[in-house]
């Protein structure tokens, strides 16, 4: 199993960073449609012996940064509800509005790398609180709000139910690589911005 800071090392690495997310969220589907789609999750979703990459694969299209880490059975299981509630717009029917395609990736890598080292995934079929903050963060990263809320509201709510943020130390270590995180990001884009102008210059 891997070391549970260093999965949310790796999503402070991945995720752009919060700030960002909130600031682009659009109005989306209702809590409750998500959160009453992980309650219904497919067995096959939930099964260790399926691969992750072929599901990420067939779903999504493409890659997750997940699957890399998918020997840790909570990223494997997190990331399997996510996929789930993608897969779903072609079982059950859309979400309304339907999911934003292009930042599912991101969405299911939020559940698997961000939620489920600190909120075990097998809770979130039956833990109502667990399946909120799941469903929360699911339609965060997938670039909306939930039905209803404006950013401020969401946010403060996502922050109530956030198990992370009732493990100080861990809190702590994620706030560090999430910090080291935002600096990496600043300086390459410096980089880009300089190599650009020296370029154009030329």
């Amino acid at each position: 199993m891997a070391d549970t800071e260093a999965l949310l090392a790796a999503w402070s690495e991945r995720s752009g960073g919060e700030a960002e997310a909130w600031a682009r969220a659009t109005p989306g589907p209702s809590l409750d449609s998500v959160a009453a789609r992980i309650s219904r999750v497919p067995q096959e979703f939930l099964d260790e012996r399926v691969s992750l990459r072929a599901l990420a694969g067939d779903i999504l299209g493409g890659p997750i940064a997940a699957q890399g880490i998918d020997d840790d059975p909570r990223v494997r299981l997190g990331a399997g509800i996510a996929l789930w509630l993608v897969a779903s717009e072609g079982v059950i029917g859309p979400l309304e509005p339907a999911l934003a395609h292009g930042r599912t990736a991101l969405a299911v890598d939020a559940l698997a790398l961000r939620v489920a080292p600190v909120a075990d995934p097998a809770s979130w079929t039956s833990d109502d609180e667990r399946r909120i903050e799941a469903a929360r963060t699911f339609l965060l990263w997938c670039g909306y709000l939930p039905a209803g809320e404006d950013a401020p509201t969401a946010a403060s709510l996502l922050a109530a139910c956030d198990s992370l943020a009732r493990d100080r130390a861990l809190a702590d270590a994620y706030e560090g690589h999430r910090h080291r995180a935002e600096i990496a990001r600043k300086l390459d884009e410096a980089r880009r911005r300089e190599a650009a102008a020296r370029y154009s210059s030329e």
